[in-house]
Protein backbone atom coordinates (compact mmCIF):
# COMPACT_ATOMS: atom_id res chain seq x y z
CA UNK A 1 0.00 0.00 0.00
CA UNK A 2 1.71 3.28 -1.14
CA UNK A 3 1.70 6.36 1.52
CA UNK A 4 -1.70 8.03 1.54
CA UNK A 5 -3.12 5.79 -1.51
CA UNK A 6 -0.58 8.00 -3.57
CA UNK A 7 -0.51 6.95 -7.45
CA UNK A 8 3.02 5.78 -8.45
CA UNK A 9 2.45 6.46 -11.79
CA UNK A 10 1.35 9.98 -11.00
CA UNK A 11 4.15 10.69 -8.49
CA UNK A 12 7.17 9.42 -10.92
CA UNK A 13 5.67 12.08 -13.61
CA UNK A 14 5.87 14.71 -10.72
CA UNK A 15 8.83 13.90 -9.99
CA UNK A 16 10.00 14.04 -13.33
CA UNK A 17 8.68 17.74 -13.75
CA UNK A 18 9.32 18.77 -10.25
CA UNK A 19 12.58 17.33 -9.19
CA UNK A 20 14.07 16.04 -12.54
CA UNK A 21 15.71 19.23 -13.05
CA UNK A 22 17.95 18.85 -10.02
CA UNK A 23 17.77 14.74 -8.91
CA UNK A 24 18.23 11.52 -10.60
CA UNK A 25 16.14 8.31 -9.64
CA UNK A 26 18.17 5.55 -10.92
CA UNK A 27 19.89 3.06 -8.96
CA UNK A 28 23.77 4.38 -9.19
CA UNK A 29 22.99 7.64 -10.67
CA UNK A 30 24.86 10.90 -10.54
CA UNK A 31 24.26 13.67 -8.42
CA UNK A 32 23.24 16.38 -10.05
CA UNK A 33 21.91 20.20 -9.01
CA UNK A 34 20.62 17.28 -5.71
CA UNK A 35 21.40 14.15 -4.59
CA UNK A 36 20.35 11.37 -6.41
CA UNK A 37 17.18 9.98 -4.57
CA UNK A 38 17.21 6.21 -5.15
CA UNK A 39 16.94 4.81 -1.62
CA UNK A 40 15.46 8.13 -0.34
CA UNK A 41 13.09 6.45 2.11
CA UNK A 42 14.58 5.20 5.23
CA UNK A 43 17.94 7.17 4.47
CA UNK A 44 19.46 9.56 6.60
CA UNK A 45 19.73 13.16 5.23
CA UNK A 46 23.40 14.89 4.13
CA UNK A 47 24.19 11.48 3.36
CA UNK A 48 24.37 10.72 -0.51
CA UNK A 49 28.26 9.90 -1.36
CA UNK A 50 29.88 12.75 -3.45
CA UNK A 51 27.12 15.42 -3.05
CA UNK A 52 28.06 19.27 -1.32
CA UNK A 53 25.03 19.30 1.48
CA UNK A 54 24.64 22.02 3.20
CA UNK A 55 25.45 22.36 6.66
CA UNK A 56 21.55 22.62 7.69
CA UNK A 57 20.87 19.14 5.73
CA UNK A 58 23.97 17.61 7.48
CA UNK A 59 23.55 18.42 11.07
CA UNK A 60 19.50 17.53 10.79
CA UNK A 61 20.86 13.88 10.59
CA UNK A 62 16.60 13.05 9.98
CA UNK A 63 15.40 9.88 9.13
CA UNK A 64 13.50 10.42 5.82
CA UNK A 65 10.44 8.44 6.62
CA UNK A 66 6.87 9.27 4.67
CA UNK A 67 5.54 11.46 7.04
CA UNK A 68 9.28 13.56 7.72
CA UNK A 69 9.03 13.55 3.54
CA UNK A 70 5.86 14.82 3.33
CA UNK A 71 6.45 17.99 5.79
CA UNK A 72 10.10 18.30 4.29
CA UNK A 73 8.38 18.42 0.95
CA UNK A 74 5.41 20.95 1.89
CA UNK A 75 7.89 23.95 3.17
CA UNK A 76 11.62 22.68 2.31
CA UNK A 77 12.71 26.01 3.57
CA UNK A 78 10.51 26.23 6.83
CA UNK A 79 11.21 22.51 7.99
CA UNK A 80 15.02 22.57 7.33
CA UNK A 81 15.88 26.43 7.57
CA UNK A 82 19.58 26.65 5.68
CA UNK A 83 18.92 23.96 3.06
CA UNK A 84 20.25 24.99 -0.73
CA UNK A 85 17.48 23.42 -1.85
CA UNK A 86 15.92 26.10 -3.98
CA UNK A 87 12.01 24.42 -4.36
CA UNK A 88 8.99 26.05 -3.27
CA UNK A 89 7.44 22.58 -2.04
CA UNK A 90 4.49 21.29 -3.05
CA UNK A 91 1.04 22.22 -1.80
CA UNK A 92 -1.26 19.97 -2.54
CA UNK A 93 -1.54 16.69 -0.11
CA UNK A 94 -2.69 14.58 -3.44
CA UNK A 95 0.87 15.55 -5.02
CA UNK A 96 2.79 14.69 -1.85
CA UNK A 97 1.42 11.68 -1.54
CA UNK A 98 1.81 10.74 -5.05
CA UNK A 99 5.71 11.67 -5.19
CA UNK A 100 6.31 10.02 -2.07
CA UNK A 101 4.42 6.72 -3.36
CA UNK A 102 6.92 7.15 -6.38
CA UNK A 103 10.07 7.75 -3.84
CA UNK A 104 8.98 4.38 -2.01
CA UNK A 105 9.50 2.49 -5.33
CA UNK A 106 12.50 3.45 -5.80
CA UNK A 107 14.36 0.88 -3.75
CA UNK A 108 16.28 -2.44 -4.05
Amino acid sequence: MSYKGGDVKKGKKLAETRAGQCHTFAKGGSNGVGPNLFGIVGRTSGTVPGFGYSKANQDAAVTWTQEVLDEYITNPKKFMPGNKMAFAGLKKEKDRADLIAFLETLTE
